[in-house]
């Protein structure tokens, strides 16, 4: 069997960090904590991430990347199956970050960095949602009035934005919890695209329906394993 190399230490703290930021939320997590879970010592930390905001800073470029990536997908959504599958692929991304959300304010507030970029995260979700909007349109599976796309787009950005935030108020003990993972991406994915219920031909919001049945059904079943 072939001995894998070691992974670089830069690397190791980040996975480790994030776990951790994500787990106890980063206002929590110090830098002799992170050191202290990797087992090196805090000098051999502050030589990768002088300062904890560098870490933060690593991290949120990290989300951003895969951010940018899967936002640029939204204008080949067609109907709502695409649409499922596009939103829940980002709730999954920002589940990944989700101390990001979880501490969203107190980040923005300490940071520059995150302040100027989360900023520019939000602008590209809202053209992204745009674009899906304008696909589903021009594929006829739904119908809206150009007036009402704008702000129907802002409505969605803002659930999606704010989902987590919401999660926690409603069980602060256990919503951020690696088990509650499936159900809480599925409720997001849920009420983002029930925005569009008005809008959605008859068959398309069936489908919709039908979709978030089936999915809740297989994520409350006994057989099935927490995410």
């Amino acid at each position: 069997m072939v001995k894998k190399a070691p992974r670089r230490t830069a690397e190791r703290i980040l996975e480790v960090t994030l776990d951790l930021f994500n787990r106890f939320g980063e206002p929590n997590v110090s830098t002799t904590l992170i050191s202290a879970e990797l087992s090196i010592s805090p000098g051999n930390l502050y030589y990768h991430y002088p300062a904890k905001e560098e870490l933060i800073n690593a991290l949120f470029d990290r989300y951003e990347d895969g951010l940018t990536g899967l936002l640029n997908a939204s204008d080949g959504v067609r109907d709502v199956e695409d649409a499922w599958f596009f939103m829940h692929s980002l709730f999954e991304l920002i589940w990944q970050y989700r101390f990001l959300y979880r501490d969203l304010n107190d980040l923005l507030s300490n940071s520059r960095h995150l302040e100027t970029h989360f900023q520019a995260v939000v602008k590209h979700k809202t053209r992204a949602i745009r674009a899906l909007l304008d696909g589903m349109a021009q594929a006829g599976a739904l119908q809206i009035d150009a007036r009402e796309a704008d702000a129907t787009a802002t409505n969605m950005v803002v659930v999606l934005t704010y989902w987590l935030s919401f999660e926690y108020v409603r069980d602060p003990r256990h919503a951020l919890e690696a088990d509650s993972a499936q159900m809480a991406l599925l409720r997001g994915a849920h009420h983002v695209l029930n925005v569009l219920l008005p809008y959605l031909e008859p068959g398309q919001r069936m489908h919709l329906l039908s979709l978030v049945s089936a999915y809740m059904a297989a994520a409350n079943s006994p057989t099935n394993s927490p995410a």
